[in-house]
């Protein structure tokens, strides 16, 4: 991998029993590992799944929602695309570093072209409609770096055990250059 090389990265939150969304949300409420969320991505180019975008408050500019609802509303600065390599084409012809941020769909067509993965696995069984997609093989990835909090969950109140991993892939597969863009 050359140094010009911009990486493309995932990044979500699992719990332990694998839910990652309830109802077009998250299933838990911790604020401090949302922040991380947004802290990590901020001034990244986003590519997101539609049931993602629409749960969102607010979008940034530079976010490529793929789906195939071409009625879809876009908010200022968000671009529909078809697939998720146009997405990712798109989001690294910005020159900014560029996030996958979900839904379940998004990760899984997207973690081959992934040199990162930003995952914060919560130690707590939670109730979901959505899961983490079991073929991504993050256990053939390596862990870079990892750090673990207990954060408090608002309105539960309890502690909840939050292991902060980022994976990196070894050979994520290029980009097709076909792409339009």
């Amino acid at each position: 991998m050359g140094k010009d090389k911009t990486l493309i990265s995932a990044i979500g939150a699992v719990s332990s029993n694998g839910a990652i969304g309830l109802n077009g949300w998250l299933p838990w409420d911790i604020p401090e590992e949302l922040a991380y969320f947004e802290s990590t991505v901020a001034g990244a180019a986003l590519v997101v799944g539609r049931l993602t975008y629409e749960s969102m408050d607010v979008v940034p500019a530079d976010s490529f929602v793929v789906t195939r609802q071409s009625d879809l509303a876009m908010r200022p600065g968000c671009t529909r695309v078809a697939t998720v390599e146009e997405g990712l084409q798109r989001a690294l012809a910005t020159g900014k570093p560029v996030f996958v941020i979900g839904g379940a769909s998004l990760y899984a067509a997207a973690w081959p072209y992934c040199d990162r993965f930003y995952l914060t696995r919560i130690e707590q069984s939670y109730v979901g409609d959505s899961f983490f997609p079991a073929e991504i093989p993050l256990d053939d990835w390596v862990v870079v770096d990892q750090s673990i909090r207990c954060l408090p969950e608002r309105g539960s109140g309890r502690e909840v055990v939050c292991r902060f991993m980022q994976y990196a892939q070894a050979s994520p597969r290029p980009l097709p250059d076909t792409i339009c863009i």
